[in-house]
């Protein structure tokens, strides 16, 4: 990769990568305190799937909303608006005395949430051309991961000291120091004033920084079969994702009898391999390209791979012990943050500039959605399961699911979009069709 007298680009990432990894931090908290909860407030399954629904309602919105606003207002703006609120959202939880007051504060979280990738996603647009999209791109989504892995290390300490209040107050804190950094060094490449003209020009050379765009509405984006297929990937997979954060805690709990209250080494075992994924799944295709591929083959290939990566935890069922569940659920969680950091690049592969943050907003509704819906079956199914005293049962059933939902995806996409190439904008008739 060529070297630059500034490298400001990667100081943007940098700042993504730091954010996403305090938003995952701050949704993870709830997952590791369930056990206590539960106790606390006598939640059963169903109760918890509530609570999770909350969050992701208001995480649905929120992503819809953001999304079309920070095409509006830029991302330093929405970026900013996003943290304050979901910071808030989190630190609140450590007033909540019912079930009810868990969901009002988890839907509070879930408004502020919404904002980090349309915010992100814009971010990596501006400051990156498009052969290193993919790979800035699974460098900050791997924060994911880090944030999914400080979780277990961070909150069992806190409980133990200090109850599980001081949980959701220390974590929720992090945000506004972050935002005192985001607010002093972000700027648009254009307008940043200490960026060398030799690393602008590399940032531009597939995206103008002084390119003109028209506006585009959200009939028009809908109008488009690359927003469906954003929309369909994102529905498919993102439940499998919020599955695994919310529920992998309380899988190897009661299949393993983990202890929650103490850091738990096979969670950090498991969500570390999925930074690996992360940065290593951007890579990838990155690699392709430079190597002369197209970008439907480089992104289309590389997300194959990673949905065949998936397939292997319907096997779940089979493993004898702790270990084996360990790596197949690492290569799962490895594999979709690697399939998550190229579906967002396509993103900014298929669509202008500004339409970005708008199209990841819609996409990440409709994950959010799906996200909403499946925890209704998560938890009639576990409850159902335990009454019955096999939970194991509905959880093999559950992984069965998630292991299939990445091949169906990548099929949709692929049908929508046979040939992945951007879709033009005609000034003259801006009114566009369902097209290829």
């Amino acid at each position: 990769m060529p070297k630059f007298p500034t490298s400001y680009r990667w100081q943007m990432t940098a700042l993504l990568f730091v954010a996403t990894t305090i938003n995952y931090l701050d949704r993870q908290v709830i997952s590791l305190l369930k056990p206590t909860l539960e106790k606390v407030f006598a939640w059963t399954e169903t109760d918890y799937s509530h609570v999770v629904m909350a969050f992701q309602a208001a995480y649905a919105l929120s992503f819809i909303g953001f999304g079309w606003a920070i095409d509006r207002i830029g991302a330093k703006i929405g970026y900013s608006i996003s943290v304050f609120v979901w910071s808030i959202g989190a630190m609140l939880h450590a007033v909540a005395s019912s079930t009810f007051g868990f969901g009002v504060f988890r839907a509070v979280l879930g408004l502020g949430e919404g904002g980090n990738f349309p915010a992100s996603i814009k971010t990596v647009t501006e400051w990156f051309p498009q052969k290193d999209r993919a790979f800035a791109t699974g460098i900050f989504n791997s924060g994911t991961n880090i944030g999914a892995v400080v979780a277990p290390l961070m909150v069992p300490w806190i409980l133990g000291q200090y109850g599980w209040q001081a949980a959701f107050l220390a974590t929720g804190a992090i945000g506004f120091i972050w935002l005192i950094f985001w607010w002093m060094y972000y700027e648009k490449p254009s307008l940043h004033k200490k960026i060398s003209p030799e690393e602008l020009t590399y940032i531009s050379e597939t995206t103008p920084t002084n390119a003109i765009e028209p506006p585009l509405k959200w009939l028009d984006l809908l109008n488009r079969r690359q927003t469906w297929a954003f929309i369909l990937g994102k529905l498919l997979t993102d439940p499998v994702w919020w599955f695994f954060l919310f529920w992998l805690p309380s899988f190897l709990a009661s299949t393993f009898q983990i202890n929650l209250t103490k850091p738990s080494l096979p969670l950090i075992l498991i969500y570390s391999s999925a930074t690996i994924g992360s940065v290593g799944g951007g890579y990838i295709s990155g690699y392709f390209l430079g190597k002369g591929w197209s970008v439907n083959w480089a992104r289309k290939a590389s997300m194959l791979v990673f949905a065949l990566c998936i397939v292997p935890i319907m096997a779940i069922q089979f493993a004898t012990d702790l270990w084996q569940v360990i790596a197949l659920l690492g290569l799962a969680v490895a594999a979709h943050q690697a399939w998550s950091a190229n579906l967002f690049t396509l993103v900014s592969d298929l669509f202008p500039r500004k339409a970005v943050s708008s199209v990841v907003g819609i996409g990440g509704m409709a994950g959010s959605i799906g996200g909403l819906l499946f925890p209704i079956l998560v938890g009639s199914l576990l409850d159902s399961y335990k009454a019955a005293g096999s939970i194991a049962t509905g959880y093999n059933i559950l992984f069965v699911l998630c292991g299939s939902a990445y091949l169906i995806a990548l099929l949709s996409i692929h049908l929508l979009v046979p040939a992945m190439k951007p879709f033009s904008i005609n000034l003259g008739n801006p009114k566009p069709t369902l097209e290829k």
